[in-house]
């Protein structure tokens, strides 16, 4: 969830040193972000503060050596604040496991496609001044979509695997999402014949179809699936989406 966003992102606008940069400041920033959410729920015992300075100081350093090769960037921060706000909220109330804070860490993931699309403006000549650089670009908006609506079925799917194993209120809202959306894409491609120039739609169909299988059959047949195994399966299936997506 974490890499391969900024990584399709970068490859689909062409890459730069400095989207290296980016990812490395992305990875930093959320155990950044993590540190900081364990160390509101622990009340702010000054115990779990450590972390949150050294990794919060390594993000702030790597982030304005970003900056200084793509000033525009920061303009991203505007997006990003309230999201990171809404998310260490839910830490505090120590509900960071809750759907909703899932939704939107996915949210915050995805969009790093736009971002990482939007590197070669910012870091360009004419994009100092450029707000939200890749927000003009519309494939980069439809594979951040993609990505979005994969790991929201991979958030309801993992659930039904993990901490709501046994739950079938969960288990009809996984088969539901995921049954919808096959379905989706080849809708919004036949009234809006653009999407077929964005997406690989036909393969990426029939892979969403897969994971809707995937989605069934897995909890229902191997319910006892151990985490390890249930996370090199996201692996694999990501992996595939990443392939889907570039060779489209």
């Amino acid at each position: 969830m974490l890499v391969a966003p900024p990584v399709v992102g970068a490859l689909v606008a062409g890459p730069r040193w400095q989207h290296a940069l980016l990812l490395l400041v992305w990875l930093v920033g959320f155990c950044a972000y993590n540190a900081a959410g364990l160390w509101l729920k622990a009340r702010r015992r000054p115990r779990w503060l450590p972390p949150v300075r050294a990794y919060g100081a390594a993000t702030v350093v790597l982030g304005g050596l970003l900056v200084a090769t793509a000033p525009s960037l920061l303009t991203w921060a505007l997006a990003y604040a309230p999201l990171l706000a809404a998310s260490l909220g839910y830490s505090a109330r120590r509900d960071e496991r809750s759907l909703a804070n899932d939704l939107l860490t996915v949210v915050a993931a995805g969009l790093m496609v736009v971002v990482a699309a939007g590197v070669p403006v910012a870091a360009g000549p004419t994009g100092a001044g450029t707000w939200f650089p890749g927000a003009d670009d519309a494939h980069a908006w439809a594979l951040a979509a993609t990505f979005v609506a994969y790991f929201a079925g991979t958030v309801l799917y993992v659930k039904t695997m993990i901490r709501e194993r046994g739950n079938r209120a969960m288990l009809r809202s996984s088969v539901l999402f995921h049954a919808a959306l096959p379905v989706l894409l080849l809708g919004t491609a036949a009234l809006v014949p653009a999407v077929g120039r964005l997406l690989p739609v036909p393969t990426l169909a029939v892979l969403l179809a897969l994971l809707a299988v995937r989605a069934v059959v897995v909890p229902l047949r191997w319910p006892t699936a151990t985490p390890k195994a249930v996370g090199i399966g996201e692996i694999v299936a990501t992996t595939a989406l990443v392939v889907v997506l570039l060779a489209g």
